[in-house]
């Protein structure tokens, strides 16, 4: 009796210990070493029309679509995902989601529809300011449309957030419908989900898509690459896994007596392009154009191809270029895009590796290894092709900015906040949290001059609702720590005689980059001198909305741990 007993203890015991084990394995990353690089092919995402076509007339449409929680394979030999996807059924939801294609000046209505369960499939941090339903149960989750200029109902505002069937919303929530006017000029862009204090898991988990506006009376003359076997969105992002295919996130917070969960930044060793880890692509010997949109968390990229192949690069994030620019290559920041022409028939090899070599975090931190340098393969067919595309000598000119007309000037200055420990706590600029009362309240129409200072070790890459901007100059800031100890007491770049602090070395503006942006990447230690234009940049016509309307806009750093924790302030349009 006493040995069956002990038998059954030890039985227990063991089954106890084992699935201890397995569920500390469960907890733990997976080696990437075991996953082999380029088995699978990449997928072209589906793409759902965002007009109708009636009597050969492009019309508005409505359309919905929904976020699901459903398994996806990011890698042939890593079991299927948990993950929240976007699509117009279960069946058809991917990650990332639909491409989007709009037409300039034809309206799409979108009902984005939450059918997430109650609780996330990621840890997420209550600590930091956060969307929170009342019930406590329900993913809150809301879409922007990156780079759109649209009303501010349909922005999607941080606190404009909704659960399951809508059964819980935000306070500035307003309406089901979402309006894209599609009015702008023509280019790449990216929705993705923008909830309080949970952007980043929310992305994490799958929620992100591009939308194209198409103008074929502007790019047609321009006869580039086009047709959707040679015109192909790339959404680039980092994930870590477990060994049971489920998403890697680190569960402890780096100041866990603060924050239990928060991390300053997301880093995965797997590189996904279009929901696949290290794809390759089957191309023919000619040009190919690629919207390359950097969709991590944190993570830089800078690409280039390992047989020294070039970009021609046509557009910087949603506009266009006055001509085109051929580079080695492309260093992008956290949801910045590039439009590239790449011609595989300049290839010597029959292959090219797209590899990045962007330290991690930017600038100054860990170089890439063997997995995180590598972004995915493409294989060339030996057989050249008689028709390659065109490249214009000149693309789109715009209106170029006028310093003379900025109607104000502002300085934005970035803070970080460390423990005892020398960890960083949160983030915030201009000294104030989200909630502080509204400081930018720009005069719809007019352009102005933001002088972004940074005071954080860190890259920020800065994003601007609604606004595009050209940078103009970034200078280091010199005697920094003086000058830093001064802003950490006054909160006052006027006061603490700016002027006298930011005159060091220059850093000059890269030819691709000098156009119009929505996004920027602002050196740590310097002022970036951008100005800001809050109208469209290709006509003189007004908004066909009401900017001035609730529930306003943000402009918020794009590293999404920053964004949630918070480096993110209202903006506010007056008339």
């Amino acid at each position: 009796m006493e040995k069956m007993l002990f038998l059954v203890y030890l039985i227990n015991f063991l089954g106890i210990f084992m699935a201890s084990t397995i569920a500390k394995d469960n907890d733990q990353l997976m080696s990437l070493s075991k996953l082999k690089m380029f088995v699978d092919e990449l997928p072209d995402m589906p793409r759902i029309k965002g007009y109708d076509v009636i009597n050969g007339v492009h019309v508005p449409k409505s359309f919905k679509i929904g976020m699901y929680h459903k398994k996806w394979k990011f890698h042939r030999d890593l079991p299927a995902s948990q993950v929240f996807a976007y699509g117009t059924s279960w069946d058809t939801a991917t990650v990332p989601g639909p491409t989007i294609e709009a037409v300039h000046g034809v309206d799409s209505y979108i009902t984005w529809q939450n059918h997430l369960p109650s609780k996330h499939i990621l840890p997420w941090d209550p600590t930091i300011p956060t969307a929170t339903p009342s019930s406590k149960k329900g993913i809150p989750t809301v879409v922007h449309l990156h780079g759109g200029i649209d009303e501010p109902q349909s922005d999607g505002h941080a606190e404009a957030w909704f659960t399951n069937g809508f059964q819980h919303h935000g306070p500035k929530w307003t309406l089901k419908k979402y309006h894209y006017h599609n009015f702008q000029h023509p280019g790449t862009m990216w929705y993705h989900d923008h909830a309080m204090g949970l952007t980043r898991v929310n992305i994490l988990a799958g929620l992100m898509g591009a939308y194209v506006i198409q103008q074929s009376s502007v790019e047609g003359p321009l006869g580039l690459v086009y047709g959707e076997e040679y015109d192909r969105p790339l959404l680039v992002f980092d994930r870590g896994f477990r060994s049971d295919g489920s998403i890697y996130m680190n569960s402890t917070g780096n100041n866990p007596s603060i924050h239990p969960q928060w991390q300053p930044e997301y880093f995965g060793d797997a590189i996904i392009v279009n929901g696949k880890a290290w794809p390759y692509m089957k191309v023919k010997r000619r040009k190919y154009r690629f919207r390359i949109i950097n969709a991590s968390n944190a993570r830089f990229f800078k690409f280039f191809f390992t047989n020294n192949m070039t970009f021609i690069h046509v557009a910087s994030d949603s506009a266009y270029h006055e001509r085109p620019v051929e580079l080695h290559d492309v260093l992008l920041a956290p949801s910045e895009i590039a439009n590239v022409i790449v011609d595989f028939s300049k290839s010597k090899s029959n292959s090219a590796i797209l590899a990045n070599d962007a330290a991690y975090p930017y600038p100054s931190g860990d170089p890439v290894n063997e997995e995180n340098s590598k972004v995915m393969k493409f294989i060339i067919d030996p057989h050249h092709e008689v028709l390659t595309g065109h490249i214009p000598q000149k693309l789109i000119k715009y209106m170029s900015p006028d310093i003379s007309k900025a109607s104000n000037t502002r300085y934005i200055a970035f803070y970080e906040y460390a423990s005892d420990i020398g960890e960083p706590t949160h983030l915030y600029i201009n000294g104030n949290s989200f909630e502080a009362p509204v400081t930018e309240t720009p005069r719809v129409g007019t352009s102005e001059i933001w002088n972004i200072i940074n005071l954080t070790q860190d890259n920020h890459p800065l994003h601007i609702h609604l606004g595009l901007f050209v940078v103009l100059e970034q200078s280091e800031l010199v005697n920094i720590e003086e000058f830093k100890a001064c802003m950490m007491k006054l909160n006052d770049a006027i006061k603490c005689k700016i002027n006298n602090y930011s005159h060091g070395k220059r850093t000059e503006v890269l030819l691709h980059e000098k156009g119009w942006k929505n996004v920027y990447k602002m050196l740590p230690g310097y002022v970036t001198k951008i100005f800001v234009k809050f109208s469209f940049i290709h006509s003189n016509e007004s908004y066909p909305f009401d900017a001035t309307a609730e529930p306003g806009y943000v402009y918020h750093c794009h590293i999404l741990d920053h964004e949630d924790n918070v480096m993110i302030r209202p903006l506010k349009f007056v008339n």
